[in-house]
């Protein structure tokens, strides 16, 4: 889901917190970007141990650690809590042991992000506890929602579960707990034959975020489309509302020390591997 809000007023620092999460510094189908650095293997990260070099922190975050592995705090509107992995992938496979945050208008996130804004979703909606969405964009690719789809999973909220994405050039899967609850193809209809198939290096970005901050938000025309999803304001009396991730593995199916886009289609086929698994780039 990609939240749209109206600049003006007090709306302005909650949409620079949100676009946070879906910010590219640098987007290839546009204009010549740097190199991506590539993962070219695989690691796991236990958070339960503290801060991981393998991961960096979005600006304005601040995080925790303990037993329960990182804590994504939100305390105010204006809190989006993210971090993202410091190398990319181009093709591969994600999973993470998470609680999602409690609250109304709160949102968790466990994704995949390109710099052309090829996204793979998870996402919470606080206060349900009982179910995840999956979604997919290409290209950032946002005049319908319709790819959407709303899974039931126990308790999410108190109970640990293991969110796993299987991405390849030819599908997209999503597993709760190693059970297969949705694929999507390249050539399916809802990823116009492709067009809208992510399939450009991507990082993983983990956080939480505030989908609707108060009522005016809610009778926003502008941003009450949000507010809805988001299932209505959230009550900072209530606060903190914590997301929690245990451990997160990230695996490479590329091989590579850097991914380069070879022209501004956004193709898979124009991505070039340089270098090799965690080597040079002679």
């Amino acid at each position: 889901m990609r939240a749209t809000f109206s600049v003006p007023a007090v709306l302005l620092s909650v949409l620079s917190a949100v676009n946070g999460q879906t910010f590219t510094s640098c987007n290839p189908t546009q204009k010549s970007c740097p190199a991506d650095p590539a993962l070219g293997g695989q690691f796991t990260t236990d958070f339960t141990t503290g801060a991981s070099s393998d991961w960096t922190l979005a600006d304005g975050t601040t995080m925790s650690y303990n037993s329960n592995g990182a804590n994504f705090v939100i305390k105010q509107a204006t809190d989006a809590p993210t971090i993202s992995s410091a190398k990319y992938i181009f093709f591969g496979k994600i999973s993470a042991e998470i609680k999602s945050a409690p609250g109304t208008g709160i949102i968790s996130s466990f994704i995949l992000q390109s710099d052309d804004l090829d996204e793979i979703d998870w996402e919470w909606i606080g206060g349900t506890d009982s179910s995840v969405q999956t979604n997919f964009f290409g290209k950032g690719n946002t005049t319908t929602y319709d790819r959407s789809t709303v899974n039931s999973v126990t308790t999410p909220e108190e109970e640990w579960h293991t969110y796993t994405l299987d991405w390849t050039s030819s599908t997209i899967k999503w597993y709760i707990d190693n059970i297969l609850i949705r694929t999507v193809n390249y050539g399916d209809a809802n990823a116009l034959n492709g067009k809208n198939y992510p399939q450009t290096p991507m990082r993983v970005k983990i956080g939480s975020w505030v989908g609707c901050a108060s009522q005016a938000a809610a009778s926003n025309p502008k941003t009450s489309g949000t507010c809805s999803w988001a299932g209505g304001p959230a009550d900072f009396s209530k606060a903190p509302f914590d997301m929690l991730v245990k451990s997160v593995t990230v695996e490479d199916y590329g091989c590579a020390s850097e991914y380069v886009y070879g022209d501004m289609s956004g193709s898979y086929q124009s991505i070039k591997s340089v270098g090799t698994c965690g080597g040079t780039t002679t």
